[in-house]
C-alpha cells in the first residue's frame, strides 16, 4: 500500500500551538492549531506531521534556551525520520529576532535558506528525491510586548522587513514562498503568538498554496 501524500511543517512555537487564550497546558487543541485545520482542509489522502519546538531558531544555538533550540541541527534526522515527504513547509524566524542574537533581518532569511539548502539535498522526497518546498515568513511581531519586551527589543521593525528577504531567498534557490503577514496578525495579548482565529486563517491560507502546488498521488 502506498504512503499517503505528507506534508512536514517545520516551525516554532506558532507550529507547536502556543495558546494566547485559556487551555490546557497552554496549548492550542490538534484541531484548532494551524497544523490540525491544514489537515481538515486537505483531507484524508494527505498525512501533517506537526514538528512544531517553543524557541526554535533558524540555524543558531541558544545560548539561554539551549543548544537544542537550533532549527539547522534537527532538521536533518527530522526529515530522515518521516521520508518520504511530498512537502516540506517551513516557518521560522521569530525567534531570531530576540535582541541576544542581534540579527539583521537578510541574516534571518539566510539562516532559512540554510535549512532549504538541507530539505534540497537530503533525498527525502519519494524515490530519494526533492520534496515540495514552502517557505512561509512569519507575521510581523506587534509594535510593544508584554512579557517579552526585553527580550525582543528592536524587533518589531525588522519582523516587517522579513517577508521581502525570505521571498527574495525563496526566488533565489527556486522554492515557493508565502507571507503569513499577507493573511494573520501576532496577537497583541503577547505580541508574537498567534490566536485561534489567526491559526484557523493561516492553516487554511496554508492548504491553498500547497493545492496550487504539482503534487502526484502516491
Amino acid at each position: 500500500m502506498p504512503h499517503p501524500k505528507t506534508v512536514l511543517c517545520y516551525g516554532d512555537s506558532n507550529t507547536y500551538g502556543h495558546a494566547t487564550v485559556d487551555r490546557p497546558d497552554g496549548r492550542y487543541a490538534p484541531d484548532e492549531r494551524w497544523t490540525g485545520v491544514l489537515a481538515a482542509a486537505l483531507g484524508p489522502q494527505w498525512k501533517v506531521i506537526e514538528e512544531g519546538l517553543g524557541g526554535r531558531t533558524t540555524v543558531s544555538d541558544d545560548p539561554i534556551e539551549g543548544i537544542e533550540k537550533n532549527g539547522r541541527t534537527y532538521l536533518y534526522p527530522c526529515l530522515m525520520s518521516h521520508r518520504p515527504l511530498d512537502v516540506v513547509v517551513i516557518m521560522l524566524g521569530t525567534n531570531d529576532l530576540k535582541a541576544r542574537f542581534n540579527k539583521t533581518a537578510w541574516e534571518i532569511a539566510a539562516g532559512v535558506g540554510v535549512l532549504v539548502d538541507i530539505v534540497k539535498t537530503a533525498a527525502a522526497g519519494r524515490n530519494e528525491g526533492v520534496p515540495e518546498i514552502l517557505v512561509v515568513s512569519p507575521p510581523p511581531t506587534c509594535d510593544s510586548f508584554t512579557e517579552y519586551a526585553e527580550m525582543f527589543i528592536g524587533a518589531p521593525p525588522k519582523s516587517h522587513r522579513l517577508a521581502a528577504e525570505y521571498s527574495r531567498m525563496a526566488a533565489d534557490r527556486g522554492v515557493h514562498f508565502f507571507d503569513a503577514g499577507s493573511v494573520i496578525k501576532s496577537d497583541p495579548v503577547d505580541g508574537i503568538h498567534f490566536g485561534p482565529e489567526a491559526h484557523a486563517t493561516l492553516g487554511k491560507a496554508i492548504a491553498a498554496e500547497i493545492g496550487k502546488l504539482a503534487i502526484r498521488s502516491p
